[in-house]
């Protein structure tokens, strides 16, 4: 019988969003820090931030975007590790299935996942009094980095998924990527930093992220910080994917 990528793709990917939909409360709790994060900064440090014109609920947003995608890949590299130690990857290893279909499957359950953690986290800067002046086509470009930069972690998250030696340490790797947004622009400009965390700052791939998203979201052109945060995602996907199938090769063969 001959493999069929797409079709065993789809097939593995609804078995594991069926995983996801039996336990809704990891998607929640993906949602209850960044919002947490979020209430906390713009009602306890916002008064005392200085974002000039713009409301620092609306300043704060893109970062916690970013980190609610990096705290949802956790689980993805949970949820491949536990496969993996199930023996299912064996198993599979008999049928003629197509070996990236098992990672396919994950990944996309993962975009899906982060994509429902995301609208929980826009409603509720909504509630709160998010209110932007972007139009359809800057939602996409919005939509767009976002399904990119999640792309980008969940498949740095396989790596861990299929190399770790504990369910714990699968996860852990996610923790570097949470609070890597912190040491951004996501919450306060980066002119107030001292020298080297300034530096740090503003050349490392989430600042172009968060700059991009909220330049889109205020309605304003995205310019040279959206280019920058393309060839930062698709650069760091390029590699994390070929490290992803190597190490998928090693565990495997």
């Amino acid at each position: 019988m001959t493999s069929l990528p797409f079709q065993d793709t789809a097939v593995l990917t609804q078995r594991t969003l069926r995983h996801v939909t039996r336990s809704l409360d990891t998607i929640i709790t993906t949602a209850v820090m960044p919002v947490g994060i979020m209430l906390l900064f713009v009602y306890v440090f916002g008064g005392a931030i200085d974002t000039g014109s713009q409301p620092y609920l609306d300043y704060q947003l893109p970062g916690i975007l970013l980190i609610t995608i990096a705290s949802g890949i956790a689980y993805t590299a949970a949820r491949l590790f536990t496969d993996l130690q199930s023996g299912i990857f064996d198993r599979f290893q008999s049928l003629p299935i197509a070996r990236s279909g098992l990672l396919w499957a994950h990944v996309l359950t993962s975009l899906l996942a982060n994509l429902i953690s995301l609208v929980i986290v826009l409603l509720v800067a909504l509630a709160i009094g998010f209110r932007s002046g972007a139009g359809p086509l800057a939602w996409l470009g919005v939509a767009g980095l976002l399904t990119l930069f999640t792309l980008t972690l969940t498949w740095i998250a396989i790596i861990p998924g299929l190399s770790a030696r504990t369910v714990d340490g699968a996860s852990a790797f996610s923790f570097p990527l949470i609070f890597l947004p912190f040491v951004s622009s996501a919450f306060v400009p980066t002119s107030t930093m001292p020298g080297p965390l300034r530096a740090f700052a503003e050349n490392q791939p989430a600042t172009a992220l968060i700059n991009a998203i909220r330049d889109l979201l205020s309605g304003s052109p995205a310019g040279s910080d959206a280019r920058l945060a393309l060839v930062w995602c698709f650069g760091i996907l390029v590699l994390a994917y070929g490290f992803a199938m190597i190490t998928l090769r090693r565990k495997i063969s």
